[in-house]
């Protein structure tokens, strides 16, 4: 069956509308937001795959710190079980992007084809121009706005303003071609045709999320007790018009109206009470307001509540598993804080060559060879020199003395240790380091741990 929602006014309508707002504007707008760097791209965000860069404001992302990405995805997870324990879906409701594009789609249907019985009255109607007409253009804006959202994540992925122009007159890579074609598709499908059902019968969420709900989470509710009576609903008769009448009748407040599953976005009735389909975006809460305040009646008739406070309880918001995500949520995003914030502005490693392990020469010095990776982490160039700690020894880097590193950029150092005949060290195995002293101001010396092996 296909869900008509109603239009609703109030607070939570206003609340969703904000979030819809600052979310397009952001996915719309970031990919053209300019931001000065002395090296790299002129835009806030850019994904830069072919050079394995990744621009976020001030921050510049390098393969080697992946691991970054895992980190902020724990921090979406729990911050996501945390809310939900809490408030229940509200994150379905207020932010997922399924609601957010669904409810740009409804908006769109509506200033076509008019509100909800003119909705309705087009289905049913036969097969006219108008009607088709009317298709049409929906249809039409539909798949605009799916093109742009499709386009808008290829911009992402390199500058916009010539990745827009290359699209347009034929010359983009292959993949944005793709990409936006499959992404347009899929955008049209789920927010305009399937819509509903994506979050009923796709989303993994809705199947688990359940299972971080207890006594104490706040959910959109029906108060049964007080909409039901002893008698049930009724609607307004000139026996049952106040309060007072209807209580002596045994009615309940609920008048029967329907409001609260008309403006329902997946179509549900939340007098039946919590049901997976229940998204948690409010605007029940906001319909059965609108009724109560016209029929001057107290409001709150459905509203966010929990089991514990429909018992008369107080809510506890310090329980084992509240406390447990947030102090993982707080531990997981004060390390990743914390890398950041602590990124060396010189990441190295040493590899040494093992074919062979060491060479006799001549002479009878014993030679190491080792492979060492320098990568200058800003976007200032640096210069730096090599030396040895903690072993008697020489360094042979060819004729490379000065290691100048460009901004973002990584070199590769060839190096040769040789420790003389007239040392006379015990053991096979050493424990020895590089040191790269910094010939540019405002940086410290780096050491870099690695082995020296003798016969």
């Amino acid at each position: 069956m296909r869900v008509y929602p109603r239009s609703v006014k109030g607070r939570f309508r206003r609340i969703k509308t904000a979030i819809l707002i600052v979310a397009y504007t952001v996915y719309y707008g970031l990919p053209w937001l300019p931001w000065h760097r002395d090296v790299g791209p002129d835009r806030a965000v850019l994904f830069d795959i072919v050079a394995r860069k990744y621009y976020l404001f001030g921050l510049v992302v390098q393969p080697q710190q992946i691991f970054w990405l895992a980190g902020f995805l724990v921090i979406a997870a729990l911050l996501l079980f945390f809310v939900t324990g809490l408030a229940g879906r509200v994150f379905c409701g207020y932010f997922c992007f399924q609601t957010l594009w669904t409810d740009l789609f409804f908006r769109i249907e509506k200033w076509i084809q008019g509100e909800r019985p003119a909705r309705i009255k087009l289905d049913e109607a036969p097969w006219t121009a108008a009607k088709i007409g009317k298709k049409l253009a929906t249809w039409l804006a539909w798949g605009l706005v799916a093109f742009w959202t499709a386009i808008t994540f290829t911009l992402y992925w390199g500058d916009a303003g010539e990745l827009l122009k290359a699209f347009f007159t034929g010359t983009a890579p292959s993949a944005m071609y793709i990409t936006t074609g499959i992404l347009t598709f899929t955008t049209f499908t789920m927010a305009g045709v399937a819509r509903e059902q994506t979050c009923t019968h796709m989303c993994p969420y809705s199947r688990f999320q359940a299972a971080m709900f207890d006594r104490n989470t706040r959910v959109v509710a029906y108060d049964r007790e007080r909409g039901e009576g002893q008698a049930g609903r009724a609607r307004v008769t000139r026996q049952l018009k106040t309060p007072a009448q209807r209580h002596e009748a045994g009615v309940g407040d609920c008048i029967d109206c329907g409001y609260c599953v008309q403006v329902c976005p997946t179509g549900i009735d939340i007098r039946d009470g919590l049901q997976i389909s229940c998204i948690h975006c409010a605007l029940c809460i906001d319909a059965c307001d609108t009724v109560m305040d016209r029929m001057g009646w107290e409001r709150g008739l459905i509203r966010y509540s929990s089991e514990v406070e429909d018992a008369g309880g107080k809510v506890k918001w310090w329980t084992l598993k509240n406390v447990g995500y947030g102090l993982g949520l707080v531990l997981a995003t004060a390390i990743l804080v914390w890398s950041v914030m602590t990124k060396p502005v010189l990441e190295t490693s040493v590899r040494q060559t093992r074919q062979p392990l060491f060479v006799t020469l001549s002479d009878g010095s014993v030679q190491n060879s080792y492979e060492i990776k320098l990568s200058n982490q800003t976007t200032k160039p640096q210069d730096w020199r090599l030396s040895l700690k903690g072993i008697d020894a020489s360094l042979d880097t060819g004729k490379i003395g000065i290691i100048h590193l460009e901004p973002l950029k990584h070199l590769l150092i060839y190096a040769k240790v040789k420790e003389p005949p007239s040392v006379h060290a015990s053991g096979k195995v050493q424990d020895f380091k590089f040191v790269a002293t910094p010939q540019s101001p405002g940086l410290e010396p780096v050491e870099i741990s690695a082995r020296f092996y003798r016969p």
